[in-house]
């Protein structure tokens, strides 16, 4: 796994323990770099401070165009990897879309379901083609 992929899944890692535990997201991430184990680099830190900026409208977006499903009814690794996803294909401007989101999917059939890289590609892939469009 590249050193980029490696810091995605630990800031879904940080995500996903900070929504189950009720916890700030940006004090889960102080702790991981406190404890440094395993290392949490920069753009771990970036993927996980964007989210937490950005969440009220990623969420929104991911609400409006998820069909047919609501933000409760996703499974939280879902959730979570969406979210990062989302920040990182809209707000991250120099990291190719198909690499964002070719490692997003990649990681939801890791860790979720056998339907979740479908669903997430679909979403993700929908954010690429609306971004020129969305009021970021």
């Amino acid at each position: 796994m590249s050193a980029r992929g490696k810091a995605r899944r630990r800031a879904l890692d940080i995500l996903y323990e900070a929504e189950l535990r009720g916890a700030d997201p940006l004090q889960v991430l102080a702790e991981r770099v406190e404890r440094n184990e395993p290392p949490v680099n920069a753009y771990t830190t970036a993927i996980v401070e964007g989210v937490v900026k950005h969440r009220a409208r990623i969420d929104e977006l991911i609400t409006t165009y998820a069909e047919g499903w609501t933000l409760d009814r996703m499974p939280a690794v879902d959730r979570n990897l969406l979210r990062a996803g989302t920040f990182e294909l809209l707000w991250m401007p120099d990291v190719p879309e198909g690499v964002v989101i070719s490692e997003w999917v990649h990681l939801a059939g890791d860790l979720s379901t056998d339907d979740s890289p479908q669903f997430v590609n679909g979403l993700l892939a929908r954010f690429k083609s609306l971004k020129p469009t969305l009021a970021l």
